[in-house]
């Protein structure tokens, strides 16, 4: 497995959201390959990093290849990867295929059902614990550890899920037929 530097996020965050198809992500040894992403471009009126720095979204102002880890509803994290740009970009990591840690996995997760482990951003964060406490950190250093995809899936392609500014973009990616995802990609999409 080649392990990905900062280098990988070092470019537009519709490019990194497509290269991390694929690729293995895991925190403490816990985690899977990426089967969904999301992207945020600097210009998009529906990323964080749009109106400005402010307390939340800090990490996205920092350099490429952290993470931003914010929460939803006031009960969810998500996790992201910061990418180049000025505002920074994100990619919204969306869903794991679960490989590595399935039993600790299903613990914190409360089922066992391998389909529901990592399927949403809420839950791939429960599932491998990630909390505030890893926003900003680097994803080339532990407790992350993010690998190159070896065999690059098929893309999916639609638009983004759960925003209300530029829904309408296709910036979701996803390993087509992946029953892992989050939510199928529309038939035309894949």
């Amino acid at each position: 497995m080649t392990p990905l530097d900062a280098g990988f996020f070092a470019r537009d965050a519709v490019t990194v959201a497509k290269a991390l198809i694929g690729a293995r992500l895991l925190v403490e040894g816990v985690g899977g390959l990426v089967v969904e992403t999301e992207a945020y471009d600097r210009d998009d009126p529906a990323s964080h990093s749009f109106g400005g720095p402010t307390r939340r979204n800090a990490s996205m102002f920092g350099p490429p290849g952290r993470a931003y880890v914010y929460r939803i509803y006031g009960a969810h994290w998500c996790l992201n990867a910061v990418c180049e740009g000025e505002p920074r970009g994100a990619v919204l990591i969306r869903a794991l295929e679960p490989t590595d840690g399935l039993e600790l996995m299903a613990l914190r997760r409360g089922t066992s059902d391998a389909r529901l482990l990592c399927s949403g951003p809420g839950r791939l964060c429960q599932a491998l614990a990630v909390t505030g406490a890893e926003d900003g950190l680097e994803f080339d250093r532990p407790p992350f550890a993010l690998f190159a995809a070896e065999d690059a899936p098929a893309l999916a392609i639609g638009p983004r899920i759960g925003i209300s500014k530029a829904a309408d973009v296709p910036w979701r990616f996803g390993a087509a037929g992946s029953r892992f995802l989050s939510r199928p990609f529309p038939k035309a999409a894949a």
